[in-house]
């Protein structure tokens, strides 16, 4: 399933692009402001995040790291700041492209696909990985243990790719923070509330964890 939020504050624009884009094939989620936005981000994977800059509760340039921190995403921007340097600060901030308000919507078709593309490639590059008896294709995005397969959170995969991806080494809690919630300043209570999640559907014994193993002060290291 391909999953696609626009995130407008303009009726219109939603009413138009809703079911050319669902004839597409995408599952569309609808959101008219930033809170409402990330609410569907941390609900859902998604795979293309159309944005407009001006939101009523924030600029659009202020949110694309917080759908980044969630996997990977593609963002165009559609704006009617028409200026070079929002186009580059937009850029600058994330975004894989930007289109003006008003477009042709057979054009802005043509750019979802070729974002789509590029996501398509950027996840056919990465590995799958392997580690501890579990296996993570970042693909598919499917995790299983011992070939069962593991239903987990999209914080949870970003928190188990990562581990995985430097699976043998210590993954410092600043470089999980970040991947998790965009920002190392989050406190590490979370964290930690995570990866007692993690083991909680990885470990055979999570009060004894053999998989995901602590470092005190420093990180966590994933079991090779």
């Amino acid at each position: 399933m391909k999953n696609l939020l626009l995130v407008d504050d303009e009726p219109a624009i939603t009413r138009a692009l809703a079911p050319v884009l669902s004839a597409d094939g995408w599952t569309i989620f609808e959101a008219d402001d930033a809170a409402a936005a990330l609410s569907h981000a941390e609900r859902e994977v998604i795979d293309i995040v159309l944005l407009d800059l001006g939101l009523p509760d924030a600029d659009g340039k202020d949110i694309i790291a917080a759908f980044r921190s969630k996997g990977p995403v593609g963002v165009i921007i559609l704006s009617a700041r028409h200026q070079e340097s929002e186009k580059i600060a937009a850029l600058d901030a994330g975004a894989d492209d930007y289109v003006d308000k008003p477009f042709n919507i057979n054009e802005l078709r043509a750019r979802i696909r070729a974002a789509e593309r590029r996501l398509k490639e950027d996840l056919g590059s990465r590995r799958l990985f392997q580690a501890g008896g579990i296996t993570l294709d970042a693909d598919t995005r499917e995790v299983t243990v011992d070939l069962m397969s593991i239903k987990l959170s999209p914080k949870e995969f970003e928190l188990l790719r990562l581990l995985m991806e430097h699976a043998g080494q210590v993954v410092t809690h600043r470089r999980l923070l970040i991947a998790g919630w965009g920002s190392p300043a989050i406190d590490q209570q979370y964290l930690r509330g995570y990866i007692a999640m993690l083991r909680q559907k990885l470990e055979a014994d999570p009060s004894e964890p053999r998989v995901i193993l602590s470092e005190p002060g420093v990180g966590y290291r994933m079991a090779i």
